[in-house]
């Protein structure tokens, strides 16, 4: 549950939202307090969603690939999602009552959980986000 992800894919595309240039690793690294090649593999990841569009050298960077107003929320946390929100499963006794069970019902725990704040995710796009800022 410390995944920071989620929140760092929100925070790039909320800059890239709120600026009219393309806007470089090191920019939006600065923003964030991380390492430039934590954000470029951030982007990557967008990128390979259809989230975001980035250019090599100079007058390089990144920028929006649809409009904020296009982007869901559940869009981005459907793109940078690699492990249910509650996290995962344990290792279990087979041989106990409890434990031969237990991850089967803990996986439709965290499934509902996952579908009830994806279902929220889609209520809200980038824009609306942005809107409270400043």
């Amino acid at each position: 549950m410390n995944n920071i992800q989620f929140a760092t894919a929100l925070h790039i595309l909320t800059l890239l939202a709120m600026t009219d240039d393309n806007v470089s690793s090191a920019y939006i690294a600065g923003s964030i307090g991380i390492n430039p090649a934590m954000v470029r593999k951030s982007l990557s990841t967008l990128s390979n969603h259809g989230l975001v569009i980035t250019r090599e050298g100079k007058g390089g960077g990144a920028s929006l690939a649809k409009p904020a107003g296009k982007i869901l929320l559940s869009d981005i946390y459907r793109s940078v999602n690699t492990a249910p929100l509650l996290g995962k499963a344990n290792r279990t006794n087979p041989d106990c009552r409890v434990g031969k069970q237990i991850n089967q019902h803990l996986y439709n725990l965290y499934s509902q959980a996952d579908n009830a704040l994806v279902k929220q995710l889609t209520t809200v796009t980038l824009a609306d986000f942005c809107n409270q800022f400043d």
